[in-house]
């Protein structure tokens, strides 16, 4: 039997200057994402479609999700294999697509995650980690597009 679990949030337009949304100029994109317990998130459309480009935005959100939901499962997956790692980072490139009507999708998301591990005769199994990764993340699994990897693998050298 699955097991269930529920999230939630509070989001909070931010960008009312006084008359609403009488226009598509007379607003702000501004908003707050509210989780309790946790530090707010203040976001705002990309500044293609007029938001504040110094704000989160939610694509940046959802490149987020899908990078840190992948590390997270990597780590998992390594320390299950008796793989150290010393260090990760990642960035990742996402590209979407605008339709003339204005609505638009991501076509894909390519992670780029440099991992740091301390056994050379581990890399293989490291780099092919990352796609059991892929088949266990969360966010991967609820995106109807592809997320590839492009993974790279360096050794600590003491």
């Amino acid at each position: 039997m699955a097991k269930e679990h529920q999230y939630q949030a509070t989001l909070t337009w931010a960008g009312n200057k006084g008359s609403g949304t009488m226009d598509y100029r007379s607003y702000d994109r501004s908003y707050i994402i509210s989780i309790e317990n946790k530090p707010d998130i203040y976001g705002s459309s990309d500044s293609a479609f007029l938001g504040d480009k110094t704000k989160h935005n939610p694509e940046d959100l959802l490149l987020a999700a899908l990078s840190s939901c992948h590390m997270l499962w990597y780590l998992h997956l390594c320390s299950q294999n008796e793989i150290i790692v010393m260090d990760y980072k990642d960035q990742p490139v996402g590209t979407m697509l605008e339709n003339a009507d204005g609505s638009g999708h991501f076509s894909e998301v390519v992670l780029n995650p440099v991992v740091v591990i301390t056994d050379e005769a581990q890399i293989e199994q490291a780099n092919a980690l990352h796609e059991q990764a892929n088949k266990m993340c969360f966010i991967a699994n609820s995106c109807n597009f592809p997320i590839k990897h492009n993974p790279k693998c360096i050794v600590e050298r003491n």
